[in-house]
């Protein structure tokens, strides 16, 4: 049963705290309430909405859900629109194709193999690729070299012997798609999610800022006002990373795909790299390794899965994603469960410290480590943000430090974009007649603080405008 959302309530259980967020997949088996309901309790702070897999109506249902389940359990949970972006994949053919190292292989746009002989692709190749580039195909199982482009065909040299298998991925390493990543798909899903009114919506397959800047245009042109998160998944993205982050509200390592261009080894330190530049600039991260993948079937995950969980929450990233493959199966509710317990263990035995500062510090810079620093000599039980935008609070949680941080806003889509922001307790609190009680009061009425609680409080002058925090107090609650 749906449940009533005009009733406001606020739990708060510190035992079961995490300051790393947890995101999964709507899975195409979460088609009911209870399901999503479920998930919600285990922990889950933000749902990713898989468009491509599911009908309209299914996602108005599941929207619905989520914010229903939130509701129920007082709770923020964060939607996010997840595009499908350019279908870099190979296209249908029947049975299994052999490849030998130095065999030539032709790929074609929505090719008939068994007439022509070329591997069919979900994508036109051959506008945007050249002689040199390097393709990587089967999730880089097969790595070859275009030798040549005849009209539509793109001819290419295998490196090693392998195999093909239908619908699997194509990565281009070394390909300008020349900003050609939103497809007439896309576009019919965001007119949906703007009427959905989503929270985020993710952006695939950038390669620099401008895919950003452009996206931008496209959201205000079909006045949809939402937060856009970035996917880092080519090393040409990596390679304009500052510009990035100076233009996107959130970003999201997709570790499956840049490990296509690096070796293993090198992916903790660009992980860590991403989320130490996304601290500098006051940016959220989301880390999306396909965690827990052997729990779309078993009960129970592995060690070394467990052990890769934790270095995940190790790294300090704000949020961390299950996989696809744990959505869609049928331990999804105790998945969540197992990754809150890595995160809870993780999080108590090592502090991941603060982000160094480069240069003159801003303004709300500067404000940030003032309200940090007193709260922590005050050994203060929490902060409380003032927030109309975020903004402050996620500036707080740039610091990582181990400090309680609570967020108060009157925007309703605000309180649930912090939903995935590291250490940030959202609160939705409307305008209303009662809003002369400061918000310190309102908390402690609604159990969130205790009477005699110390808190830091960042607040600006006119509560509710953007860009004014400039004021700190420090409240003993009675």
């Amino acid at each position: 049963m749906v449940g009533n959302k005009a009733q406001i309530h606020l739990k708060h259980n510190l035992e079961t705290w995490r300051r790393t967020k947890i995101i999964t997949t709507v899975g195409r088996s979460d088609d009911n309430y209870e399901n999503i309901e479920s998930l919600v309790t285990a922990g889950v702070d933000g749902f990713k909405l898989n468009v491509s897999r599911s009908g309209n109506e299914l996602v108005a249902d599941q929207v619905k859900w989520i914010k229903s389940a939130a509701a129920d359990a007082g709770k923020q949970v964060a939607i996010i629109l997840d595009l499908s972006g350019p279908r870099l994949t190979i296209g249908d053919f029947d049975g299994i194709i052999n490849i030998e190292r130095g065999q030539s292989i032709r790929l074609e746009y929505n090719a008939d193999y068994g007439e022509t002989g070329h591997v069919p692709t979900r994508y036109d190749l051959s506008d945007k690729v050249k002689r040199g580039e390097r393709i990587l195909l089967f999730n880089g199982r097969l790595h070859a070299v275009v030798t040549s482009v005849k009209g539509k065909v793109v001819y290419i040299e295998a490196v090693n012997s392998s195999i093909l298998l239908p619908n699997k991925s194509i990565h281009l390493p070394d390909t300008d798609l020349a900003g050609d990543i939103i497809t007439p798909k896309d576009r019919q899903d965001l007119l949906l999610g703007s009427m959905l009114d989503i929270d985020y919506v993710t952006l695939n397959c950038i390669q620099s800022a401008d895919d950003i800047k452009n996206f931008k245009k496209l959201l205000r042109g079909m006045n949809f006002r939402t937060h856009i998160i970035a996917k880092i998944e080519t090393r040409a993205a990596l390679n304009d990373l500052e510009s990035i982050l100076s233009e996107t509200d959130v970003v999201e390592i997709s570790a499956d795909d840049l490990i296509r261009y690096h070796v293993a080894e090198e992916m903790t330190l660009i992980q860590r790299q991403i989320i130490g530049l996304g601290r500098q600039h006051m940016v959220p991260t989301i880390i999306d390794a396909q965690l827990l993948m052997s729990m779309g079937g078993e009960k129970h995950a592995t060690t070394i899965e467990l052990s890769e969980a934790a270095n995940a929450v190790l790294l300090g990233s704000d949020a961390l994603t299950l996989g696809e493959a744990v959505a869609a199966g049928q331990y999804h509710t105790e998945s969540v469960k197992t990754l809150q317990r890595v995160i809870k263990h993780a999080q108590d035995i090592i502090q991941i410290g603060a982000a160094g500062c480069t240069g003159k510090l801003s303004i709300q810079s500067a404000i940030t480590e003032a309200i940090v620093g007193l709260a922590l000599s005050l050994e203060a039980k929490a902060i409380v943000a003032e927030t109309k935008t975020g903004a402050t609070a996620k500036n707080i949680a740039a610091k990582r430090e181990t400090i309680r941080l609570i967020a108060v806003t009157n925007n309703a889509k605000t309180a649930s974009q912090l939903a995935i922001v590291f250490a940030v307790e959202p609160y939705y609190r409307p305008t209303n007649k009662l809003s002369v009680t400061s918000t310190t009061d309102w908390l402690k009425d609604n159990h969130v603080l205790n009477r005699g609680d110390m808190v830091v409080v960042a607040s600006g002058k006119y509560p509710g405008v953007v860009g004014t925090t400039d004021t700190i107090k420090v409240r003993l609650l009675e």
